[in-house]
């Protein structure tokens, strides 16, 4: 059964059951970085990420794998 997550009143996202939305904290861990990074690229616009009413920031875990191969890619390439 999907879930659907209410991010403000005009969009909702369909979660699989096995999939809910990580806090900042728990992102950060995921991809091995500190909170504050995290922080700064959702500032930036250069992570994938969800409002949650308003503040609270979640992360997609599928959306983070794309991004984690992705920065693997350019830390490789730099």
């Amino acid at each position: 059964m999907n879930q659907r997550l209410l991010l403000d009143p005009n969009e909702s996202v369909v979660l699989h059951p096995e999939e809910y939305p990580l806090t900042v904290r728990e992102a950060a861990k995921y991809l091995g970085v500190s909170p504050q990074s995290v922080y700064l690229w959702v500032e930036r616009k250069q992570i994938p990420h969800l409002r949650v009413m308003g503040r609270n920031i979640r992360f997609l875990k599928s959306d983070l794998e794309t991004f984690r191969a992705s920065f693997k890619q350019e830390m490789e390439n730099a």
